[in-house]
C-alpha cells in the first residue's frame, strides 16, 4: 500500500491551462529525495497535498492539485489551477507558492525565481495608482530621469537641518528629497516636525525655481499610524509617500495603496530587509518576484539596484527589474524572468541607488534609459562644494549622457561636474 502520493503531483507531458498560474523554482532535493520526488512535494504542499495518502476525497481535489510539468537539472515548473487562489488577495498567494515548502526537510535548497500570473487573476488587483505617464505628468518632467537624493548620514539630522538639506537639494535641480528606511519619527526628527520645515522650504524651493518640488517622506509603522502621517502629508499638499514595504509587509500595502490613492499620494517603496530572503541564490525568493508582486498590489516605484552602486545585484539583474516595472508585457529571461502580462496594470518606476556619484551616472543610464527615479545622495552630499553644487554636478552628467559626450568633455563647461570628477573620477564603491 502507498504512504504518500507526491508522484501524482508531477507529469512532464502536461500543458498548463492559459488561466494557471505557473511558478519557476530553483531546488536541491535532501539527500535520498530525488528531483522528481522533490519537485511532487513542493507541487503538494503549496496546493491540495499533504504526508500520507487520505482514506476519501472529494472528486474535485483532484482539480485542484498543483502539477511539476517541467524539470531541467534544479530547476522546475509548476502550475497551479486558478481556483485555488483568492481573487485579488496577494497574500493568500504567498501563502501558498512561498509558504511551508520552504521549510521542508525533503529540499535542501528552494528558490521562488518568477511567477507569471494569468489575466484571469491579474484583473482582480489595481496596481500603481498613477502610472509612470501620471507621475510625469503631477510632476512636470517628461525626458530625464526623476532625480532624488537622502540627506546623508541617513538618520542623526533634527527636522530643521533635515529640511536644510532637502533645500539645498531642490535647489541644486533635483525632484525629490528622501527619507532613508530607518527615519521614521525620532526624538530628535519628529515626523510631523519634518512635514512642517519641508513644506515650507518646498513651497520656497517652488516659488525660486519655478519647478514642483517633493518629497518621498517615511511614513512607516502600523497602518493606523501611517494613514495618520498619510493625512498630514496630504493636507500639507504633498504628492507621495514613503513606505518600507517587506517591513511592512504585503497586506499593509495593499492597504495603504487604496488610502494613499483616495489621497491623491504615490507610494515610493524601499526594499529594507529584502536581502534577508532574496540574496542567497539558493534559498529563498527573487528580487524580481518582490518587484512584481509590489507592482500588481500597487506602489509606484521601487529600489532596483545599480549594479554599479555599493548595494549587491548585477546589470542583467538590473535590466529584467526594470522591464518587470515599465513594460506593458514582460518578455522571459532565461533563469530569471517568465513571460507576463499586465493587462491593464499600470507601469511603476524602477529606482536606481546606493552609492552614487556624478561619475557614475551614465553607467546607471545605460543600463536603465531616462525612465528611472535616480537617487543619488552621498554623492552630492560629499561634493567638494556641497550640497547644491552636488546636485547640479548630477544633473550636468544626465545631460552629458542625453547629448552623447563624455563627463569630461562636458565638465569643460560644467564647473560643478568638473570638480566632483576631481574627488570621484569614476570610482565604484563597494
Amino acid at each position: 500500500m502507498a504512504i504518500d502520493w507526491y508522484k501524482e503531483f508531477v507529469d512532464l507531458k502536461y500543458e498548463p491551462a492559459k488561466d494557471e498560474l505557473v511558478c519557476l523554482f530553483y531546488f536541491e532535493p535532501a539527500a535520498g529525495i530525488s528531483g522528481k520526488e522533490a519537485a511532487g512535494r513542493i507541487a503538494s504542499e503549496s496546493s491540495t497535498g499533504t504526508w500520507t495518502t487520505l482514506h476519501t476525497m472529494p472528486p474535485r481535489m483532484k482539480a485542484l492539485e498543483a502539477t511539476a510539468f517541467e524539470i531541467e537539472g534544479n530547476v522546475a515548473k509548476i502550475a497551479y489551477p486558478l481556483d485555488l487562489w483568492e481573487e485579488g488577495n496577494a497574500v493568500q498567494l504567498l501563502s501558498g507558492i512561498a509558504g511551508n515548502i520552504f521549510g521542508m526537510k525533503a529540499v535542501k535548497n528552494l528558490r521562488l525565481i518568477d511567477a507569471t500570473l494569468p489575466l484571469a487573476y491579474v484583473k482582480h488587483f489595481k496596481g500603481p495608482h498613477f502610472g509612470n505617464e501620471g507621475i510625469r505628468k503631477m510632476m512636470g518632467i517628461k525626458k530625464r530621469p526623476l532625480t532624488g537624493a537622502v540627506p546623508k548620514p541617513k538618520i542623526g539630522f533634527t527636522a530643521k537641518e533635515h529640511a536644510e538639506i532637502g533645500y539645498e537639494t531642490w535647489m541644486g535641480g533635483f525632484d525629490f528629497v528622501k527619507d532613508d528606511e530607518n527615519l521614521t519619527s525620532t526624538a530628535f526628527n519628529r515626523f510631523d516636525d519634518r512635514v512642517k520645515y519641508l513644506t515650507k522650504l518646498r513651497d520656497k524651493a517652488e516659488k525660486e525655481t519655478g519647478e514642483k518640488k517633493s518629497a518621498f517622506l517615511n511614513i512607516t509603522a502600523d497602518v493606523e499610524t501611517m494613514k495618520k502621517r498619510a493625512d498630514l502629508l496630504a493636507a500639507n499638499g504633498w504628492n507621495y509617500c514613503m513606505i518600507d514595504v517587506v517591513v511592512v509587509g504585503t497586506a499593509g500595502v495593499m492597504t495603504m495603496r487604496d488610502y494613499c490613492s483616495d489621497l491623491g499620494l504615490a507610494i515610493h517603496a524601499h526594499r529594507a530587509m529584502h536581502s534577508t530572503f532574496t540574496r542567497n541564490r539558493k534559498h529563498g525568493i527573487t528580487m524580481q518576484f518582490l518587484a512584481k508582486m509590489m507592482r500588481l498590489i500597487g506602489v509606484s516605484q521601487i529600489h532596483t539596484g545599480t549594479a554599479v552602486g555599493k548595494l549587491a545585484g548585477s546589470r542583467k539583474e538590473s535590466v529584467a527589474l526594470a522591464d518587470l516595472m515599465r513594460e506593458k508585457k514582460t518578455n522571459a529571461v532565461e533563469g530569471m524572468l517568465l513571460e507576463q502580462d499586465w493587462g491593464k496594470i499600470r507601469s511603476a518606476f524602477p529606482v536606481a541607488s546606493g552609492g552614487l556619484h556624478p561619475g557614475l551616472v551614465p553607467d546607471v543610464l545605460d543600463i536603465y534609459g531616462e525612465e528611472l527615479v535616480l537617487l543619488v545622495s552621498g554623492g552630492i552630499h560629499g561634493h567638494p562644494k556641497g550640497t547644491r553644487a552636488g546636485a547640479q554636478a548630477s544633473m550636468q552628467a544626465i545631460e552629458a549622457w542625453q547629448d552623447g559626450v563624455t563627463l569630461e568633455e562636458k565638465a569643460k563647461k560644467a564647473v560643478a561636474l568638473k570638480e566632483a570628477l576631481g574627488k570621484w573620477g569614476h570610482y565604484k564603491p563597494v
